[in-house]
């Protein structure tokens, strides 16, 4: 049996606010939304990025550390690939995402940048990687 990465689940105080968020910042286009609002996917091609409410976390009796914009950020990022890291990382700042580090030119070739969204977690935005 071979594994692959299926999904990632990442848990956020406001689940619509949050994939709203990712729509206007990083372009990305809501896939399902729960009625409840606890829990959202975002098309994302083979790999599913998925945000549940806080809420589902103790629902499913998981104890969480909550993101929060002021905290430092957790120990994870999401790396989202732009053809134009540098206009995706200007777009990011201008829908709200808080400016870590604008991107900048890697010895391997790619291009990269941090910014953190609204809930605190840190955004990695780069180029593909050179073949």
């Amino acid at each position: 049996m071979t594994v692959r990465l299926g999904y990632t689940i990442l848990y956020v105080a406001d689940v619509e606010a949050t994939v709203s968020f990712y729509e206007a910042a990083f372009g990305l286009r809501r896939k399902f939304i729960h009625e409840s609002n606890l829990y959202a996917e975002m098309d994302t091609g083979p790999t599913t990025l998925s945000f549940a409410g806080e809420a589902m976390a103790e629902m499913n009796g998981l104890a969480v550390r909550a993101n929060r914009k002021n905290d430092l950020a957790a120990g994870f990022e999401l790396a989202l690939v732009f053809p134009d890291p540098h206009d995706a990382y200007r777009t990011a700042v201008a829908a709200g995402a808080s400016q870590v580090k604008p991107p900048e030119n890697k010895p391997w070739g790619q291009i990269v940048g941090y910014v953190r969204d609204l809930n605190g977690c840190l955004v990695e935005i780069a180029s593909a990687m050179p073949d």
